[in-house]
């Protein structure tokens, strides 16, 4: 379904996208929106189990049992785990310009305003989430084992001043398949998700969240055009 919020595009997949598919299609985007012929868009999807490499990667970090497929991603970071259940939100947005209360040109205020948005969303949940100095990502304590683990990741890009990639949530992923890596690189705490806390969680309340939110940092939305996916 593809809705239109005020100058943005609000896209989400019904169906899982190869990842080639992704980076192509965010790339062309990307153009697209410096020359001001395409909407800036958030695009919410799932991948098939992959790895990706940022490019901070370090090949004794991949482990990779189960031999899924490995790409490089170009964004900032190390490696990262995508899978069914994992609900990725790529953002597009025009970097030059005034978003609410993020100013132009500010690429550590972007990333502090994205984490922002995911303990937002995640405290609508009733998970309590927070940043780390020095840890990449959002963390909580697990509801299974009272450890510190990641909940949220963040890897973006920016292209001639257009952000790309993005930020993703674990949902209900196989967690089991985060242990064919160093997740960023680090190796003292493990991964969690929404359903170790409530396993009516899903991701039409994980999606609804994030839009909730997005609109609450950045103003109320226009009314919504809905459209089919194609």
């Amino acid at each position: 379904m593809t809705q239109f919020y005020k100058e943005i595009i609000w896209q989400t997949d019904k169906k899982l996208c190869p990842y080639p598919e992704a980076l192509a299609f965010m790339r062309q985007q990307v153009e697209a929106i410096h020359r001001q012929q395409a909407p800036q868009r958030i695009w919410l999807t799932e991948h098939p189990p992959l790895y990706t490499a940022g490019t901070s990667a370090k090949a004794e970090d991949l482990i990779n049992p189960h031999n899924y497929p490995t790409f490089e991603a170009g964004r900032g970071g190390q490696w990262t785990y995508h899978g069914p259940g994992q609900r990725l939100a790529y953002i597009m947005l025009d970097l030059t310009r005034q978003h609410g209360p993020l100013p132009p040109r500010d690429i550590r205020a972007f990333v502090q305003i994205l984490e922002l948005w995911l303990i937002m969303s995640l405290q609508d949940m009733n998970i309590d989430a927070f940043t780390r100095e020095g840890r990449i990502g959002v963390w909580c304590f697990d509801a299974q084992t009272g450890q510190e683990a990641k909940i949220a990741a963040l890897g973006i890009r920016v292209t001639r001043w257009v952000s790309w990639h993005g930020i993703s949530l674990n949902v209900s992923p196989s967690l089991s398949d985060f242990e064919g890596i160093i997740p960023c690189g680090i190796r003292d705490y493990g991964v969690t998700s929404l359903q170790r806390f409530n396993p009516s969680l899903h991701m039409q309340e994980a999606d609804a969240a994030l839009l909730k939110n997005w609109t609450s940092l950045f103003g109320p939305p226009a009314l919504p055009s809905a459209t089919p996916a194609g």
